[in-house]
């Protein structure tokens, strides 16, 4: 991860600190990212990359699909491009969530998101979802690491950590993930705060290590589906 520097820039329009906002100086960002990651600040629409996986997880192929699609597609479980409430139980329960979790989850995923991923203006009974139109249905309220599009932004999932990770400089604490959801909230958008919390939090609980931390490749791998992947086949496995 690059490191956040508290040293002043020779130009002062580079300057990420405000003496009077003592915000930018708790939430810092890393000054030197572009030495690790060519264009931190162009948004990739197919690999979720940081500057240990510059060209994103190895190995894993887009199939076109937008990082945020990529991400959606797990739960697509017979690939036809529509995801119904039963398909994201099963991923749910694929990935090590109980049925009590993967039950509501899946209701609460698909009532959100069905109706702004639709085609055309009439609703789905079945709350399907439908993964071309997944843009449509991002929350505010986030880190905004998925951008309008569905591009992954190298440099605002970057600030993840260099703003929030105080105790590991590669991982966060729940403390740290509970600091990272008030920061990032958007004013009165209730539902971004609760979509933001549950999304984290469900992470944490199937995705922490033994000493209770996020590490940032863990995280890196949920925005592109590489963690489900690696979380299902464990499970398979075990």
């Amino acid at each position: 991860m690059a490191s956040s520097s508290s040293s002043s820039p020779a130009d002062p329009s580079l300057e990420t600190v405000a003496p009077h906002a003592a915000v930018t100086g708790e939430r810092r960002l890393s000054l030197d990212l572009q030495e690790q990651l060519p264009k931190p600040y162009l948004a990739r629409a197919l690999a979720a990359v940081d500057a240990s996986h510059p060209q994103g997880t190895k190995g894993r192929d887009p199939r076109g699909m937008s990082v945020l699609q990529q991400h959606v597609a797990f739960f697509d479980r017979d690939g036809n491009g529509i995801i119904y409430p039963w398909e994201t139980f099963q991923g749910l329960r694929a990935i090590g969530c109980g049925y009590p979790v993967s039950f509501m989850g899946s209701l609460l995923i698909n009532l959100v998101l069905s109706y702004p991923t639709q085609p055309g203006w009439l609703p789905s009974p079945l709350l399907s979802t439908h993964v071309k139109n997944i843009h449509k249905g991002k929350h505010g309220s986030d880190s905004e690491t998925y951008d309008t599009e569905g591009r992954f932004d190298p440099s605002k999932f970057d600030a993840i950590f260099s703003k929030y990770g105080r105790s590991h400089p590669n991982a966060l604490t729940k403390d740290e993930l509970t600091s990272m959801l008030k920061g990032n909230r958007n004013m009165y958008d209730l539902l971004g705060w609760v979509a933001a919390a549950g999304e984290w939090l469900l992470l944490y609980s199937v995705a922490k290590d033994k000493d209770g931390l996020l590490q940032r490749e863990i995280v890196r791998g949920v925005f592109d589906g590489s963690l489900f992947e690696r979380l299902q086949d464990n499970k398979k496995s075990s």
